[in-house]
């Protein structure tokens, strides 16, 4: 084994020098990784042979893991090779063979103005109770969005934080808050118990990794009515598909009283998008729906369609399009033209704003 943990140090050594997100480890290849949010190959590397994937996921997973990836066939992970470095993991079967896939977890809990996200979202994390989510497909910077509003929150106010991850990303320190993190499988059976148990536990914030099923989908809106800031995560595409899909994940003869819930309960949506930066690395570009009783009332009646228009037209309360936000993006040379029209979820209206 002690080969495995001398290559697997050497690629961490490489995701961090060469400024990498992403390190995929697969057998028949040589180890790819991702910068900017391109693949690139370490040629400089061998390739790996089935031996090889199985001996490096065997040395980055504890024992219960270990157990639990041969029984389930893949299993999410976190790894911290030397107790800084913080890595976000993924072991799987494929075609008989073991894949890894690691995402890098900063060590440093990056400020909203540091990565380069509006200002607006620090009202968010100053309300007292309400349900706000972060949305956009898988790889975008979702975690670290609500890692930067959690981590305000402890800088400004003392609260009782508590965090339900799968796995536990990115590690806080007690500042104002107090902040306790646990982990699905070791702290927790599941999301929905950990959820549970937080009205017996005092918690005036709860920040819930992701929600995978209807039960914490309607325990965190019951927990956001009833006294406390929810914040979590969904992997959709905009504020308006949200809800549908919250809506939807429900049968039909839920579903009218989680839209009353979730009108009461809403305060915001915030959509993100990474996109290649003109001068290298990543900016974003963004959506935010800001709950009003306009944006309520189209919950409460089902016309979840025309929640795309008051954003459109709702910039003086706080609304921001994802096409402003692509065009500003432009103005500011930050990205190209072809890159806005690739991530824009209406290319037409975008032609009116560049």
């Amino acid at each position: 084994m002690a080969e495995y943990k001398k290559q697997l140090d050497d690629l961490v050594l490489i995701v961090t020098k060469e400024g990498a997100s992403d390190l995929h480890i697969t057998a028949g290849m040589h180890p790819v990784i991702r910068v900017a949010g391109d693949l690139v190959p370490l040629v400089n590397q061998s390739v790996l042979s089935a031996d090889d994937t199985m001996g490096i996921a065997m040395e980055l997973l504890n024992e219960a893991n270990k157990t639990l990836f041969l029984n389930k066939k893949d299993v999410d992970f976190s790894y911290s090779p030397d107790g800084l470095t913080r890595f976000r993991g993924n072991a799987f079967f494929q075609r008989g063979l073991v894949g890894v896939a690691l995402r890098l977890i900063p060590t440093h809990v990056q400020t909203l103005a540091e990565l380069n996200l509006p200002d607006i979202l620090a009202e968010f994390t100053r309300k007292e109770q309400g349900f706000f989510l972060v949305v956009g497909p898988v790889g975008q910077g979702k975690s670290t969005t609500l890692a930067a509003m959690v981590n305000m929150i402890n800088q400004e106010r003392a609260e009782h934080i508590i965090t339900i991850e799968d796995p536990i990303e990115y590690l806080f320190t007690n500042e104002r808050s107090i902040i306790d993190q646990r982990e699905v499988r070791f702290d927790t059976d599941d999301f929905h118990s950990a959820l549970q148990s937080m009205f017996r536990q005092d918690v005036n914030v709860g920040m819930i990794g992701e929600m995978r099923n209807p039960e914490t989908i309607s325990t965190a809106v019951t927990a956001a009515e009833t006294g406390h800031l929810i914040l979590s995560t969904l992997h959709t595409n905009s504020a308006s598909q949200t809800i549908d899909r919250i809506i939807d994940s429900f049968p039909p003869n839920q579903q009218r009283q989680i839209r009353i819930q979730l009108a009461g309960s809403l305060i915001g949506i915030f959509s993100q998008r990474l996109l290649p930066r003109v001068s290298g690395g990543l900016v974003p570009a963004y959506e935010l729906l800001v709950d009003n009783s306009a944006v309520s009332n189209l919950i409460r009646e089902g016309r979840t369609a025309e929640i795309d228009v008051l954003i459109e037209t709702g910039s003086d309360q706080g609304m921001i399009d994802l096409n402003r936000s692509l065009a500003e993006l432009v103005r500011q040379g930050e990205i190209t033209a072809e890159s806005a029209y690739r991530y824009s979820m209406n290319p037409k209206s975008l032609d009116r704003l560049l």
